[in-house]
Order: structure tokens, then sequence, then C-alpha cells
């Protein structure tokens, strides 16, 4: 297993750390304990070698987070993990517990299992991912079922493909609730006529399009890895842009929309549609350290109403793994919200020690 925990430390004169009231509190190597009266540093990456693609979700009776990532060989002699899952009460600190899938669904003949997302849908547990290969003219979104955030999920098949929904490159799909409708985006790099990310009302039970459903569109194929997140008086967008994979030289980055409805259109802080190509404003790149920044997780709030996005970028200093795969380590960023849009520090990966989330325990 291929953990890395942050260095906890406790300055005496600035006050980077506060401590009140922790005398009888103790730290060791693998669990960080946080009390109500501490705020604890971290710095990233939160979890190495790999959590490609991050979906988190909290488990609302125990507090605690689930992520789960692409299918990918970690170069450990493991083989391919089959959407890892990982486990955290705090954000900061993560363990491997296990994979989602015992084994590969066989709608399709080949591919890897990408970008999941997992809900809870009517007490059961929905991870909605894409299935595909590099090039792919057919890929799809399919569905599987658990009965706990930790699985194991039994695949119920396919939702839609490419060539049924009319989306080339339907990949990285989001599952969302808005006005006691349920909804699944999706979309992915492409440039051809067709192309975009996109919106789909489901069934009620979340199972598949509703019957006369039409599929809506909220930005140009140049994007990919699609969020909503709802805010005040606005709808946000956030997506990805550029390449994920190519070890130090990915470009990924992520940049966010608004609108006042759910369909759109989203604008971003120039007034211009990024339903037209080569629009969107800059929410998170890369640097020195760590590039290929991007595919976030919905944003969470920590318990002083803190907000915080996950994501996965890429070592410069170690890219790759030993199978050749880029080592896309999980990544973790407070978000500011100035004049109503969200903003990381400096536009840009962390790689300093700062503030960790707080969670009551």
């Amino acid at each position: 297993m291929f953990l890395k925990f942050s260095k906890i430390s406790f300055p005496i004169a600035t006050g980077a750390l506060l401590l009140f009231g922790f005398a009888n509190s103790t730290l060791n190597d693998s669990n960080a304990i946080q009390s109500a009266d501490s705020l604890l540093t971290y710095a990233n990456p939160v979890f190495e070698p790999i959590l490609a693609d991050p979906s988190v979700y909290r488990d609302s009776d125990s507090g605690e987070f689930y992520a789960y990532g692409t299918q990918d060989n970690w170069g450990d002699g493991h083989g391919s993990r089959l959407v890892p899952i990982l486990k955290s009460t705090d954000l900061v600190h993560w363990n491997l517990i296990g994979n989602a899938l015992r084994e590969k669904p066989t709608w399709k003949s080949k591919g890897g299992i990408w970008a999941p997302d997992v809900v809870n849908v009517k007490d059961q547990y929905h991870l909605y991912y894409a299935y595909s290969t590099w090039g792919d003219a057919n890929p799809g979104i399919g569905l599987a079922i658990g009965q706990s955030p930790e699985g194991p999920f039994t695949d119920q098949g396919k939702v839609f493909d490419s060539k049924s929904i009319d989306v080339p490159n339907s990949i990285d799909p989001f599952y969302y609730e808005d006005k006691g409708k349920k909804y699944l985006f999706w979309g992915s790099f492409s440039d051809a006529p067709t192309q975009g990310n996109f919106g789909i009302e489901l069934t009620d039970d979340g199972l598949a399009i509703a019957p006369n459903a039409q599929k809506f569109k909220v930005a140009a194929g140049d994007f990919e890895a699609v969020i909503i997140h709802k805010r005040k008086d606005y709808y946000y967008f956030i997506g990805s842009k550029g390449s994920c994979c190519e070890g130090r030289k990915s470009t990924y980055r992520v940049l966010v929309g608004r609108s006042r409805t759910l369909q759109g259109p989203y604008l971003d802080k120039n007034g211009k549609d990024i339903a037209e190509r080569g629009n969107g404003t800059l929410l998170l790149k890369g640097n020195s350290r760590f590039v290929g920044t991007g595919h976030n997780s919905r944003i969470i709030s920590d318990d002083k109403d803190q907000d915080w996005m996950l994501y996965h970028g890429i070592d410069t200093q170690n890219d790759r793994v030993e199978s050749g795969t880029s080592r896309r380590v999980l990544m973790l960023d407070p978000i500011r919200w100035q004049d109503d849009w969200p903003t990381v520090a400096g536009d840009t990966a962390s790689f300093a020690p700062q503030a960790a989330p707080y969670f009551k325990k």
C-alpha cells in the first residue's frame, strides 16, 4: 500500500498551529487526532501513488469520507485496481480499503472503468462510471449499485453509449438532483459537430433516462469532467481542459462558468457562454511542482463551513509508476468565494503546509 501522511508540526512562536486543552491527546505516524479545539496542518499530496478522477462521498451516519478513482495499475504488483476505494475521517489521511467492483462489466468487449461518481439514491449507493478505451468510437456510461459505500457494487449494465445518445466521447458521468428531479451530466473532449458536455433527466430511481427526456448542452467539447455546484442564486459548472495523462507534460487545468438555471447558459467572468469553445474562467492550474491538475470532486464543506476541492495532479519530480501509468496523486485545496466566484489561492495547486479541514470528532 502506498500511503503518505502529512507531517504535523507545532510551531512555538508564530501561531501557525494553535492548540487548546489538548494535553491528553496523542499523535502517531498513522493517524492525526484532531480535537474540537485544535487545528492541524497538511501538505499535498494527501494520497499517493494514484487516485485519478476522484469522486468523494461523505456518509451521513458515520461522517466518514469515501473516495473512488479510475481503474489504474499502480505499478506495485497488484495489477489493475478496479475502481479503488479510499476511506478518511478528515479528507487528509486516507486508507485504501479495496475495490468497488469485483469484476469488469461485460456490456463492452474492452476498455477501462473510468471516472466513477458515487451517490446515495433512495438508500442505495449508485456508482455511475465511464467504460472506454483511448480513442474509443463508442464509449458509454454504466451503473453499478451497492448497499454500502464500501461496496461491493453490482453492475446494472449500460445507461447509454455515444451512439445511442449521439454525443461523441460520452464519459465522465456526474449525478445531480435539483427540484425533485434527477439528472446525469457527462461529456468529454471532441471537436465533432455533436460534441459537448450535456445533461439529461433520469427516471426517479436513477436507473435510466427518463421517458421523452431531451439532453441539453451546458459546455463545449473542450471541457470534460463536469461538476455542477449550487450556491446561493447560482449553479456553477466546473470542468477540466487540457491533457490529463502525459506525465509531467500534462496540461490539465480547471475552469468555471455559472448560470441562474441548471440548464444554462453558463457564462464565465467575461460573460461568454462556455458552450462555445475557448471560454471559461480559470480556477486551478499547475505549477513547477504539480501539473495535470484537474478532474475535481464535488465541493465539500467542513464543519466550519470552509469549502474544499479534491482533485488529481502529477508530481513533476515523480510523474510515473513502474507500469508507465501517470502517477496522478490525490490533492486537496480550500475554495474561497470572491464576488460569488470560486477561487483557489494563486489559481494553482498548493504544496506548502496549510490549515487542514476542520471536522468535529
